[in-house]
């Protein structure tokens, strides 16, 4: 059968954005309290908490990717038996998975001092923290995981959303009365912990509720089994190029430069981050309707619909990369204040990281909806290998420069030009290459006249940081979306999007 593709791409862009938007203010205001009661050193130590078990998740292994997209078929076909035994057969990989994590987190106890250049915070226990950070994330797996697959093969995001947003939100309130009445992070951790267990049960509920008859249980063929364990395989060199590109950074900049430039560092990588954030709540929403499209579909319909998300994409980049550029220093200056500020050369290189893994993502959404990791593999591998050499060999001699640069030249001269090779190859018409760099290409040099031009606008604005920050935002959103319709607006796969955009957004059939 079909999914509803738009009807559930607008219930999920709308539900998980919300959840996004909390998720993305909410820890705002964490870190400002954080800062304030707690001190720099503790954004530090979450910082680098969480990349290292980003990089103990690499024993996922792309497990939940590959149930996703091996339920496509069954799902389009309307095989219960099937779904029914990849779910058992998925609930036994989270097991393992969180074991091997479990396992590994603690071989790596002994390591952690080594993971910081100078001295911790005297009034905590770095291992204490380590262990119930190590707990949370062990329980993520083994606490009913693997029922997530069925709402996101099924394009209903939305229904986890909704859970998290609630759960979260209870969280982010409890932890910030803990923080203000008691000064006290091991309570924190206790929170965070009880939101993880009690996100998954109900969310567990909610799938039994919504699929009630699907449930582990029966066997597949050793074939398809073999299928789906190439396809972890393959799957892990991509995790592992997203890995070292999110975690290693952070790593790195503890290991060398300390935990209160980390700190100052992860205060610009957190505006990145949660712009990236929702970039991704579009590509979730859209790629279980892709995944059927590309099911469906003949190659020309879906080569049509690449070229309109590419548009889609320049636009939306084009419009976020030039805010970024002019309202980063007076939002940093009113939120960190100007000892805790960067240089404009930093913010350059945020933007430019910023805009590189957002088209990045637009290629790969296709790439992991037609499942073509066993051609991809090895791009991501020498990406990510490229990424971290880099960083190891420019740390030192350019400090924050050479971590942020590794990552922009690993993705723009690796990632991006053999993704399109390996897209064209597999997926869409291979004479259909060279038209789409070019288009690509195009809209690259519009989304840099975009930010030159609006940061040229915003260098003629000198008043306070609060009416600089407020006019910077109305100058540097409306000079792309000027340029963009003054150079699109005859286009016509850019009409049909923009018009399949109000339709979404309206809720019109």
């Amino acid at each position: 059968m079909k999914i509803e593709r738009t009807k559930n791409a607008t219930r999920n862009i709308m539900f998980n954005g919300m959840s996004q938007m909390m998720n993305m203010l909410v820890p705002f205001i964490m870190r400002s309290i954080i800062l304030n009661f707690l001190g720099m050193e503790y954004l530090g130590l979450g910082g680098l908490f969480r990349s290292i078990l980003s990089i103990l998740n690499l024993a996922e292994l792309g497990v939940g990717s590959t149930m996703v997209f091996s339920m496509y078929k069954p799902i389009a076909e309307d095989d219960k038996d099937t779904i029914c035994a990849l779910m058992k057969l998925y609930r036994k990989f989270y097991r393992i998975i969180g074991l091997v994590i479990l396992t590994i987190g603690l071989i790596l106890t002994p390591f952690l001092p080594n993971l910081i250049s100078g001295e911790v915070t005297a009034d905590v226990n770095l291992y204490v923290l380590y262990f119930m950070n190590l707990g949370s994330t062990v329980l993520s797996y083994w606490l009913f995981a693997y029922k997530n697959c069925l709402l996101s093969a099924h394009q209903r995001g939305d229904i986890a959303s909704k859970v998290t947003m609630l759960v979260h939100l209870a969280e982010y309130l409890l932890k910030i009365l803990v923080l203000i009445l008691f000064r006290n992070y091991y309570v924190y951790l206790v929170i965070q912990i009880l939101s993880q267990v009690t996100s998954n049960i109900f969310v567990a509920l909610r799938v039994d509720k919504l699929y009630p008859d699907y449930s582990p249980g029966g066997e597949l063929s050793k074939e398809k089994v073999r299928g789906i364990a190439t396809r972890v395989r393959d799957l892990f060199t991509s995790n592992f190029s997203y890995v070292i590109s999110n975690s290693a950074d952070t790593l790195v900049v503890s290991s060398f430069l300390g935990l209160t430039v980390l700190a100052i560092y992860q205060n610009y990588y957190f505006i990145i981050s949660s712009l990236k954030t929702m970039i991704e709540v579009i590509v979730g929403a859209c790629i279980a309707g892709i995944g059927n499209s590309l099911v469906t579909e003949s190659a020309e319909k879906n080569y049509k619909d690449f070229k309109k998300m590419t548009i889609l994409f320049g636009w939306l980049m084009s419009v976020a990369g030039s805010m970024l550029l002019c309202m980063y220093q007076p939002f940093m200056h009113i939120w960190m204040g100007e000892e805790n500020m960067l240089e404009m050369g930093y913010v350059i290189c945020f933007v430019i990281y910023f805009y590189s893994i957002g088209m990045n993502k637009l290629t790969s959404m296709f790439k992991d909806a037609a499942g073509i990791w066993k051609i991809d593999k090895w791009r991501p591998l020498t990406a990510a290998l490229v990424n971290l050499a880099l960083n190891l060999a420019t740390v030192n001699w350019i400090g924050l420069y050479g971590v942020l640069l590794s990552t922009v030249i690993s993705i723009v001269f690796i990632q991006i030009p053999w993704i399109f090779h390996n897209l064209f190859k597999a997926v869409f018409p291979h004479e259909h290459l060279w038209e789409y760099v070019r288009m690509f290409s195009g809209i690259v040099v519009i989304e840099f006249i975009c930010c030159v031009m609006s940061w040229f606008t915003c260098s003629f604005i000198h008043l306070g940081v609060w009416p600089t920050l407020i006019i910077n935002a109305g100058i540097s959103f409306v000079i792309p979306n000027i340029i963009f319709f003054a150079i699109f607006g005859g286009n016509e796969m850019f009409k049909e999007s923009v018009t399949q955009i109000k339709r979404v957004l309206l809720r019109r059939k």
